[in-house]
């Protein structure tokens, strides 16, 4: 199947009122068993690489070509978005390379700085056909910031999308980035407000950190592009280790590896079911 751009996966959604799932890739086995799951699921996916992970790399373009390559040989829609991104150059390259989208975040500056700076990406990579998500008000736990009382106004939220012709826009509403536990509580009426408020699809970032009931009600409540990360590293590392203590002596990295990208797999299948509620 053709690369698929992430426009053409949120914009039913968000025009179906149902979730889509985008999905963190660390390493190749992430981005193999996010793919495996919504071909399992039978589901329109979105592959996410943070700068973080393209730093991990050294570069964009290895983990960025492998993505975009497992993306293309897809039986099912998959698109290939650049996450958390801080770095203009890194926005630049991730459309050079064939990203349909970026998350550009210029959350931890003031108010009127970040308008200015994400119009200004906003309209360059507008330019070259690429989808823009951008933030508003710092999600907790980004880098440590844990800032749990942080909310997005719908009204500056409204101002802001406004601003800077965004696509679509993080909003804080309760969700933390990192969580080991999936015991956040969100705030279902401040995302319908939010969603009556705008006309581009809301974002929940931090959703490892929601419970399969609340990531319904999210969606239901107005919630498009739900972003998971944590919650699918868990299920990685304690496959992995579950093989490694059972089967000390291996040495061949892909019979613990294996079953890990099977694990996520499996996962993501029925996290695409959870959040394909309507």
């Amino acid at each position: 199947m053709p690369l698929t751009s992430t426009d053409d996966i949120v914009g039913p959604a968000y025009a179906g009122t149902y979730g889509v799932g985008a999905f963190n890739v660390v390493q190749i086995e992430h981005a193999e068993a996010i793919v495996a799951g919504a071909e399992l699921a039978g589901l329109p996916v979105i592959l996410q690489i943070s700068e973080n992970t393209a730093h991990y790399h050294g570069s964009l373009a290895p983990i960025g070509l492998a993505s975009l390559a497992l993306a293309r040989a897809a039986s099912v829609p998959v698109a290939v978005h650049l996450d958390h991104a801080e770095s203009v150059e890194l926005v630049r390259e991730a459309a050079g390379l064939g990203f349909g989208s970026v998350m550009f975040d210029a959350s931890k500056l003031p108010y009127d700085a970040n308008v200015t700076v994400t119009r200004a990406i906003t309209e360059q990579c507008h330019r070259a056909d690429v989808w823009v998500e951008a933030e508003l008000g710092e999600i907790g736990g980004k880098d440590g910031a844990h800032a749990p009382g942080v909310r997005t106004d719908p009204d500056e939220a409204r101002s802001f999308a406004t601003a800077t012709a965004v696509d679509a826009l993080a909003v804080a509403v309760g969700s933390s980035h990192a969580m080991l536990t999936r015991d956040a509580v969100l705030d279902f009426d401040l995302i319908t407000r939010l969603r009556d408020s705008l006309d581009v699809p809301l974002v929940l970032h931090g959703s490892s950190g929601v419970d399969d009931t609340d990531l319904a009600k999210a969606v239901t409540a107005g919630m498009t592009k739900v972003n998971i990360s944590t919650h699918l590293n868990k299920i990685f590392t304690r496959t992995l280790r579950d093989r490694l203590r059972t089967e000390p002596a291996v040495a061949d990295p892909r019979t613990y590896l294996g079953p890990a990208r099977d694990a996520v797999a499996a996962e993501v299948a029925r996290l695409l079911g959870v959040l394909a509620v309507r």
